[in-house]
C-alpha cells in the first residue's frame, strides 16, 4: 500500500501521515514512512526522538551521495550526469528505524527552478520511484503543500492520496485543486480527511468540497496540541485522536480492497 498526505500548509498533514505510520506498524505492517516536504517534521510525529531527529541529514543534503550515484560534480556549471541513478540500497542504509518502521528524509532542492533537472532532483525522482514501485512495505508519504514530488508515471503507483482539510474555503479549494492535478497524473484514488472540524461544522464543510470523498474526521485534541508542544508522537498522548486514525487507515484500506478485489497489495503481515 502506497498512500501519500497532503494538503494546504499548517492543516496537520504530518500528524497524521506520522500517526498513520504508528497504526500501520502496531498492526503488524513493515512500513517505511517517508518526509517529503521540505519543511521536515515528520520524524517527531512519528515518535523519534528530537536528538535523533535533528542529526538526521535530509538525501538531497547528501552531496558526495548524489555525486557518486549521478556522476555529477556539484557547484559546477554543464557536464553531463546519469539521470537513472542507483537507489535500490538508500532506503535500507539511510533510513531510521523506529518502533516497526523506517523513516526517511528526502528534503529539497535549495537552488535552481523549481522543476529543473539537476543531479538532486534527479537523485529524490528516482528515490521515490524506487520507493513506490519497487518497495513491498507500506509506504506513507508525508508531501509538501501541493503533490510536486509527483511526476506522471510515479503517480501512478501512489495507492491513495489523503488530502487534509481544516474547516474554511482556503483548505477546501487547496484541496479541490490537489483532486485535478493528482487526477491529471494519474493518481487513482483522492481521499479527504477532515482535521479539528467541530461536529456542528461537518456538513457545511462537505458542501465545500462536493467531488471529493471523504473518509475520516480527526477532532480537535489538547493532548495533540500538548504532544506538539513537548516534541512528542500524538500516538503516545492522544488515544482519542489515534482511535480516529485508526478509523482513517481501517477506510483507506477497505477501499483499496474493493478497488483490487483482495488485498490492496500491502504484502503479507508477519506471523
Amino acid at each position: 500500500m502506497k498512500i501519500a498526505v497532503t494538503g494546504k500548509g499548517g492543516v496537520g498533514k504530518t500528524t497524521l501521515a506520522g500517526t498513520m505510520a504508528r497504526v500501520f506498524a502496531a498492526d503488524g505492517y513493515k512500513v517505511l514512512a517517508v518526509d517529503a516536504d521540505p519543511d521536515a517534521n515528520l520524524a517527531s510525529a512519528v515518535g523519534i526522538s528530537p536528538d535523533v531527529a535533528r542529526a538526521i541529514v535530509p538525501i538531497a543534503d547528501m552531496k558526495e551521495l548524489i555525486e557518486e550515484r549521478t556522476g555529477a560534480t556539484l557547484g559546477t556549471m554543464g557536464g553531463f550526469f546519469k539521470i537513472n541513478p542507483r537507489v535500490d540500497d538508500i532506503p535500507d542504509e539511510l533510513s531510521v528505524p523506529f518502533d516497526g518502521i523506517r523513516l526517511m528524509v528526502m528534503g529539497t532542492v535549495k537552488e535552481g527552478a523549481g522543476g529543473c533537472v539537476c543531479p538532486e532532483s534527479v537523485l529524490l525522482r528516482s528515490l521515490l520511484r524506487h520507493l513506490l514501485l519497487r518497495r513491498k512495505e507500506v509506504v506513507v508519504l508525508d508531501m509538501e503543500a501541493g503533490i510536486e514530488h509527483l511526476g506522471r508515471g510515479t503517480a501512478e503507483a501512489v495507492d491513495a492520496m489523503i488530502v487534509v482539510v481544516e474547516p474554511g474555503a482556503r483548505s477546501a479549494r487547496t484541496a479541490d485543486s490537489i483532486r485535478k492535478l493528482a487526477a491529471d497524473i494519474g493518481v487513482k484514488r483522492v481521499f479527504v480527511v477532515l482535521n479539528k472540524v467541530d461536529p456542528t461544522e461537518v456538513e457545511q464543510v462537505k458542501g465545500l468540497l462536493p467531488d471529493l470523498e471523504i473518509i475520516g474526521s480527526l477532532p480537535y485534541s489538547d493532548d495533540v496540541r500538548r504532544s506538539d508542544l513537548d516534541e512528542a508522537p500524538p500516538y503516545d498522548r492522544a488515544p482519542e485522536y489515534v482511535e480516529a486514525v485508526r478509523g482513517v487507515v481501517r477506510a483507506v484500506r477497505e477501499r483499496l480492497e474493493e478497488d483490487a478485489g483482495g488485498s490492496p497489495g500491502a504484502g503479507p503481515r508477519p506471523s
